[in-house]
């Protein structure tokens, strides 16, 4: 029996290929799919994101907060944090 060869993904790549039927995440040039946040995970979003928004609007900055966002960490961090 063989075993295909997978391909690793450049984070470009990941930007351009990555499906949206989900959360996806790129870990060492192989894409990942993850849960949904659940609970504890869901309400700690909601809190943080009012608090923020408050901020921004009290403080009148012109920023807005996305419901996703594609983030490249520095180069080699997916392997200390792995």
């Amino acid at each position: 029996m063989t075993q295909a060869v997978r391909k690793l993904v450049t984070f470009e790549e990941f930007a351009l290929l990555k499906p949206e039927d989900g959360r996806y995440e790129l870990h060492d040039g192989v894409i990942v799919k993850k849960p949904q946040p659940l609970g504890g995970h869901e309400d700690i979003i909601g809190f943080l994101t009012l608090e923020i928004a408050v901020e921004i609007k009290r403080l009148k900055l012109p920023y807005s907060i996305p419901k996703t966002a594609l983030v490249k960490p520095p180069e080699r961090m997916s392997e200390k944090i792995g």
